[in-house]
């Protein structure tokens, strides 16, 4: 019988899934994340693994775990596997994409709009009993009316925010990618421009690309020197993309005006961390995905790729590396 370990507490439906289709299922019974020492022993009498993108899939695991068939990641994101690797000993891996698409564009829409009224610092300045008397220019915020979107990787994710902040604030959008959106340039009236002129243009900047080599580190000083005074930055993807001490950097002089992150790097982001006490800035724990309608499909998805393998099928989301 073919043998699947599940390494988190992911929604009932993906464990449901496989024991309905004859598969054995055996998962992690601890709220804490395994070790990659634990995830390695675990996996030793199982065929497959239900994984998510903070579970560190590199070559010595791999190598490691070679009698692996199938690795299906509870993500769209796969930075965290060698994907070449696995390639090399066969080991087929999924991933989960558009799953969260609506979830993530919601985030990142909820983002902007905290960061341009800094909701998130006035909030707290309740608590710490700063609320007393109206003072007329203070802790004023900007409307979005008519400011022009850029958007960094016009994928699903992408579009949704587009489809946004076109619809709600008539916002025009740019967009940079490897390969023009032609449903995008339809849906939104989106603008294929170069990187550069991105950065200059973009009022709000809204960052969906995926984690690679050439993305790594890529927000950084330099390219948030290009960007206007007035512009807001939204990091929804991952947190390697942008240079976390670059950003703030910016954001202490008045380079850019202010940033939303989903994603920070390191994960967890230190609690004393600097950017969570600045006004222009609105930061949450990496909760895009975090609905329960978006985890349930993910689940389901993740469970049926397995399901398809098992049987022969092609598998409906397989990652190409």
């Amino acid at each position: 019988m073919f043998s699947v370990y599940i390494s988190k507490n992911f929604p009932p439906i993906g464990s449901r899934l496989l024991q309905e289709a004859g598969i054995q299922v055996e998962q992690w019974p601890h709220d804490r994340p395994m070790t990659q020492d634990e995830l390695i022993r675990a996996v030793q009498n199982h065929q497959g693994l239900f994984c998510a993108g903070t579970d560190l899939i590199n070559d010595f695991f791999l190598k490691s775990c070679s009698h692996l068939k199938i690795i299906a990641q509870f993500a769209v994101g796969y930075d965290n596997i060698d994907v070449a690797t696995a390639r090399d000993l066969g080991i087929v891996i999924t991933n989960t994409p558009d799953a969260m698409s609506d979830a993530t564009a919601d985030i990142a829409f909820a983002l902007m709009l905290a960061v341009s009224r800094k909701l998130f610092y006035l909030h707290k300045s309740i608590g710490r009993g700063d609320w007393t008397y109206f003072r007329p220019q203070a802790h004023l915020g900007m409307e979005l009316k008519g400011k022009t979107l850029g958007i960094f990787g016009l994928g699903t994710i992408g579009l949704e925010m587009a489809k946004r902040c076109h619809a709600a604030y008539h916002m025009p959008v740019l967009y940079t990618n490897r390969n023009p959106n032609p449903l995008a340039e339809a849906t939104v009236g989106a603008h294929h421009v170069s990187f550069d002129e991105l950065l200059t243009r973009s009022d709000v900047l809204s960052v969906h690309c995926a984690l690679t080599p050439e993305t790594a580190g890529l927000f950084n000083h330099a390219v948030f020197s290009k960007m206007k005074s007035t512009a807001l930055f939204i990091n929804t993807s991952r947190g390697g993309v942008h240079h976390e001490g670059d950003l703030l950097d910016a954001l202490q002089k008045g380079t850019i005006w202010g940033a939303g992150l989903d994603v920070t790097n390191p994960e967890p982001m230190t609690a004393d961390h600097p950017l969570l006490e600045m006004e222009n800035v609105a930061v949450l724990p990496h909760i895009g995905s975090a609905t329960i309608e978006a985890r349930n499909r993910m689940a389901g998805m993740a469970a049926r790729n397995i399901i398809a393998f098992v049987r022969g099928e092609p598998v409906p989301n397989p990652v190409i590396g």
